[in-house]
């Protein structure tokens, strides 16, 4: 949420604050990126990247500062500990880096490199700072929650002077060569290099020293500079200058001095992955899932990618920018190997990539080597520490950094619904009439949301008294109707007067503190704000008696939580957000944790939202913009403030996409876009893609017109309805994909290479989908005008139209063109699986709570298909202790059957009042696509189950040139929760 005016109307008359204040941001104004720093201006990126120059222009030559001694190295239990050794002058004097290599059970590796002097708080801060001396080292107690058991059984398989090689991983597959002098680390899976740390020797920590005041420069009267011999003045140009220190000790940007108390601190590192030519990851950025170079080059990037939580608005497309939040997960993928790496670093983050291309010879009889991408890691602060995995799929990798970083929580059912939002419904009446007209359009949705215009003078925790006047009846017409509530809480409070919320802030002492150790005050919505901090224990057990029902007057059962503005967003800050010298909890300074601050802030909404009155527990729903790896446990994102616009359209999907491969699925983006007015055929095009988005809301800014679906005339209306009808009828199959997500960190939607990781064509593709492992091929139309969708076809199995039953004649590795008018969305189903779907429509999730299923299986060339259905009550965590239904349906022929997913015998499980109702809810009917021909007689086929036998009607239609074989079964009536067998023979 950005930039309006009128949003500031309630302040008082002070004309020269507010004239400063509406100084900050035009009215609509497109981001400044002269706001936001380039590498160029970030002085730790510049010398880094000039470190890295200078090391790849002196070639073989160039000899890396950084060694091992090996009598300093000792490996036991599946702990490596050394002393890295790094060279400071020509005459040889050394600083200590303490080094660890943890070999986990899981199959990861974990490699930490501190600085020993400042471990041991020997250094001397500058500005009498109240800062911490050490490095940044407590990013793990966030990001952190499993999978780093040690593996005692790795081994030793060499050692000598110059390494040694321990193998690890199953099966003792994985191999860790750590080389001495140079310090390097190669991993190897069966015996074939997969990836080098420090292999260009790039590696750089910038250790402590203490400021040398130089002399001041002795200046020179006019014309006196004249007198000096030419030839001298040449000769002292091209002697080195020594280290550039002008950043060093404090820098400036955008008029705001950043004092710097520790000095330059930096650590950086080169990683190579021999023989991939594609990787993704690193969110969050406006690109291609598949990472661009950022050296130059044709099609390439000039400047890194960047990871620096920031509010970027009406970001730019096809852009290493920063944006709200960061993951720093890169994976690296070729033809059927996945391998990756996370940077385990809070602090601001660069990222280059580059890809050697090798040099071919064409005498040669033998291929040569495949493309390297070689990337350089660059953090301003904090130890250097990341995490390796060795894959070989991408699925092992997700589930690897699942268990790291924890997986999507299993979400309260609705919120996989569709969200109405915009800035702002002005009042409890407008709320009540949107949602009147939703229904009176038989329109679907689950939950409306209220921006900040609902709180009085911008307090949290309060409500407009002439705006919002009964919000206890707004609840109450919303929750009749099995809908929700879903309000903004940012971190910034008003500091004014009679406020409790800022009073209790103060008097805890839980801001945020500037330098020299007072609460922070910046600028934001409410003007004049302080900021809680979160890295404080106590603040969220105070955060959580703000949200109880009897404090939050208003809110209900039915009331959830949105966390915007948290990157944090500080309109007079240096580049929108906080002075890297505050101090955080623990006097760590903000430069040390800005990327965690946003992920600290939800965590605090979420542990709040468990419990609001004696008794209850439930999930919570939190949405966030700004994010860090492990918020995926804790909320669902999306993807800030774009633009109505095609090129918006287009670029939501490869953004969601790299969300999901990184561990976050729980994903989306502003249908219809944020800022401006989309023309109907944009709105309508949206709305399709958007009902394929893990998390799908339309929301829309202060200034854009009105755009609720039934505001759209015919045939818009119609085409917008019958996109969120899909998606309802298909929450079923969402909601299974959601828990599979949860089980193993996988994507909810995914990308070609994830699915397909052999097929070498769709590398790069990142405009189509499969949803879960439904089977459903997706292709939205993000292009004016479009007709036809080239969808590219990942494999041989037979694919057909989800809404004709048309098989598509397709080909391996090929695209192939179907046609997508205005009212059809462009989606394929894959022969060899089968998907629930509930069929009646209804107007919210909570009212088919309890309809029957239907159950579409697509029919694999082989004759066989494969699916799930997972279902529980979609609110409290009884999931936990068994309440679920969780079914495998396989077709086998002549076979159709359901059993227990996870082998449970399922009468043995204790029900509660939400399985007890589902013995009520059963298979209403099977549609089988593709049905075999043997099949075109039949009228009934046999059911078993619960130990009874019956005959159910089989309808058999026969295929032609524009439909494929088909049969209808049903009604069934098998419980959905009950094991079954239906017979074709």
């Amino acid at each position: 949420m950005r930039t309006s005016s009128q949003s500031f109307s309630g302040w008082p008359a002070l004309l020269c604050t507010l004239g400063l204040f509406l100084s900050l941001f035009s009215l609509g104004a497109a981001v400044k990126e002269h706001d936001f720093k380039k590498c160029d201006q970030s002085g730790f990126c510049r010398r880094n990247r000039a470190y890295a120059d200078k090391a790849i222009a002196q070639g073989s030559s160039w000899q890396a500062p950084y060694k091992i001694l090996p009598t300093e190295s000792a490996f036991k239990d599946g702990l490596f500990h050394a002393t890295i050794l790094k060279t400071i002058d020509d005459a040889g004097t050394t600083v200590e880096l303490p080094l660890t290599v943890a070999f986990h059970k899981s199959g990861t590796a974990r490699v930490t490199v501190d600085e020993k002097r400042r471990q041991e708080k020997n250094i001397e801060l500058r500005h009498n700072s109240k800062a911490r001396k050490e490095r940044y080292n407590e990013a793990e107690k966030w990001a952190i929650v499993g999978g780093t058991t040690v593996d005692v059984d790795a081994k030793i398989s060499y050692t000598g002077d110059t390494g040694i090689k321990i193998q690890y991983g199953p099966n003792s597959a994985f191999e860790a060569h750590i080389s001495y002098s140079p310090y390097s680390i190669e991993f190897k899976r069966d015996g074939s290099a997969q990836l080098k740390l420090n292999d260009r020797g790039l590696m750089n920590l910038e250790h402590w020293r203490p400021k040398v005041e130089k002399p001041p420069v002795e200046e020179k009267n006019e014309g006196e500079e004249n007198t000096e011999n030419t030839e001298s003045k040449e000769e002292a140009a091209v002697e080195p200058a020594g280290d550039d220190e002008s950043t060093w000790w404090d820098e400036t940007f955008g008029g705001n001095t950043d004092s710097k108390p520790r000095g330059p601190e930096s650590i950086a590192l080169d990683i190579t992955f021999f023989g991939y030519d594609h990787v993704y990851g690193i969110p969050e950025h406006a690109g291609p899932l598949s990472l661009k170079e950022t050296r130059g080059g044709d099609g390439a990037y000039t400047e890194p990618y960047r990871l620096y939580n920031s509010d970027v608005f009406e970001y730019i497309l096809d852009s290493p920018m920063t944006l709200y939040g960061a993951i720093p997960l890169m994976q690296a993928h070729r033809k059927d190997s996945t391998v990756a790496v996370f940077w385990l670093n809070a602090a601001e983050t660069w990222i280059d990539i580059v890809k050697t291309k090798p040099s071919t010879n064409p005498l040669a009889l033998v291929k040569g080597p495949k493309t390297n991408t070689q990337t350089h890691w660059i953090s301003e602060a904090g130890i250097m520490d990341l995490f390796v995995f060795l894959g070989p799929t991408p699925q092992d990798v997700n589930k690897a950094y699942g268990e790291l970083t924890g997986t999507t929580s299993m979400p309260q059912e609705f919120s996989i619904g569709y969200h109405q939002c915009r800035w702002n419904y002005v009042s409890d009446d407008d709320v009540k009439e949107v949602d009147r007209k939703m229904d009176r359009h038989q329109i679907p949705y689950d939950v409306i949301w209220l921006d900040i215009e609902y709180t009085s003078e911008k307090k949290y925790f309060t409500w407009d008294d002439d705006m919002f006047k009964d919000p206890v009846s707004m609840g109450q017409q919303l929750d009749s109707h099995g809908r929700k509530l879903v309000v903004i809480i940012d971190p910034h409070i008003k500091n004014t007067g009679g406020y409790p919320v800022i009073d209790e802030l103060k008097s805890n002492g839980l801001a945020v503190k500037n330098k020299e150790g007072n609460d922070f005050d910046g600028w934001c919505w409410p003007g004049s704000s302080m900021w809680i901090d979160c890295f404080n224990p106590a603040a969220p057990k105070w955060w959580k008696s703000l949200f109880q029902y009897s404090k939050f007057k208003g809110t209900m059962e039915n009331t959830w939580v949105w966390n915007d503005m948290n990157e944090p967003s500080v309109f007079n800050g240096p580049e929108v957000t906080m002075p890297k010298d505050n101090l955080h909890y623990g006097s760590w300074e903000h430069r040390d944790v800005h990327n965690l601050n946003g992920m600290t802030f939800h965590n605090a909404t979420y542990e709040a939202l468990l419990s609001r009155k004696k008794g209850e527990l439930r999930r919570p729903f939190v949405l966030t913009r700004s994010f860090y790896a492990g918020s995926q446990r804790i909320s669902a994102m999306w993807t800030g403030d774009n633009q109505a616009s095609w090129e918006h359209l287009g670029a939501a999907i490869p953004m969601i996409l790299n969300q999901g491969v990184s561990g976050y699925p729980f994903s989306g983006a502003d249908v219809g876009g944020f800022f401006g007015n989309p023309e109907a055929e944009l709105q309508t095009r949206w709305y399709q893609a958007g009902a394929f988005y893990p998390f799908f809301r339309g929301h829309a800014h202060i200034d854009a017109r009105r755009r609720e679906p039934y505001l759209l005339a015919e045939p818009y209306r119609d085409i917008v309805t019958a996109a969120l009808r899909l998606r309802y009828s298909l929450i079923p199959s969402w909601y299974t994909a959601f828990h599979q997500a949860h089980r193993d960190g996988s994507p909810i939607i995914r990308p070609m290479y994830w699915t397909h990781p052999s097929s070498e064509g769709g590398f790069s593709v990142d405009d189509q989908f499969f949803v879960g492992s439904t089977g459903l091929l997706v292709k939205p139309v993000v292009e004016q005008g479009k007709k036809t969708a080239d969808v590219y076809i990942p494999d041989d199995e037979a694919y057909y139209n989800y809404f004709t039953y048309q098989k598509v004649p397709t080909t391996n590795g090929k695209t192939v063109t179907i046609d997508a008018p205005l009212e059809t969305i462009p989606i394929l189903m894959r022969g060899g699986h089968i998907f629930p779907r509930r069929d009646i429509p209804r107007r919210s999730t909570q009212l088919m709570k309890y309809d029957d299923y239907t159950l579409v299986v697509v029919v694999s060339k082989a004759g066989t298909a494969e699916g799930q259905l997972y279902a529980d009550d979609g609110d409290s965590f009884d999931y936990q202790k068994g309440e679920y239904i969780h079914r495998t349906f396989r077709l086998e022929v002549s076979k159709l059957t359901s059993t227990d997913a996870d082998g449970r015998e399922t009468k043995k499980i204790r029900e509660g009042a939400w399985l007890k109702s589902m013995h009520n809810v059963a298979v209403d009917k099977i549609i089988v696509v593709g049905a075999p021909a043997s099949w075109a007689d039949k009228k009934e086929v046999q059911l078993e189950s619960d130990g009874k036998h019956s005959a159910v009607k089989l309808e058999y239609f026969k295929g032609d040139a524009n439909r494929a074989p088909f049969a209808i079964v049903g009604r069934v009536g098998a419980r959905i929760g009950a094991d079954w067998t239906i017979t074709f023979a």
